[in-house]
């Protein structure tokens, strides 16, 4: 079942975002979650007998999103769906919602990112009618 998420529901959607995003402590990903719901992001949860098992969250973009024509552009920040509830549709469900909210919201594109080397989210977007934009390495040094 899809599920808005609420300011009480951040804890569960941080626990899923850690998964997605491994690197980042759970009160980071909890302060990060809860000012983004405030600011007006969206982040979608998907319950299987009363429990998340997935989240998806959305926002809106104004600067520079690579291959889109400006403007408010939609976004997916970021989708997760535990393991053995893969290949369910829940994944495509939930992406659903982001583009129905972002075109509620006024945008006329979406858009989203994945890293190089993940070949599932690769998969996901190219099977999700997604387009290949541009392909990036960013560097950084020090000064």
């Amino acid at each position: 079942m899809l599920k808005i998420a609420e300011k009480e529901d951040v804890p569960v959607a941080a626990e899923l975002a850690g998964m997605l995003w491994p690197h980042h402590s759970r009160e980071e990903l909890e302060g990060e979650l809860l000012s983004f719901i405030e600011s007006g992001g969206m982040v979608f949860l998907w319950m299987e007998e009363g429990n998340p098992v997935a989240f998806a969250q959305c926002g809106i973009r104004t600067d520079y999103v690579e291959g889109t024509h400006g403007g408010a552009i939609g976004y997916l920040e970021g989708i997760f769906v535990l393991e053995k509830f893969r290949r369910r549709g829940i994944g495509k469900v939930l992406l659903t919602a982001c583009e129905e909210w972002a075109k509620e919201q006024g945008c006329e594109e979406f858009a989203s990112d994945t890293e190089l080397d993940n070949a599932e989210g690769l998969s996901f977007h190219s099977g999700a009618g997604f387009y290949e934009a541009n392909r990036i390495v960013c560097f950084v040094k020090n000064l």
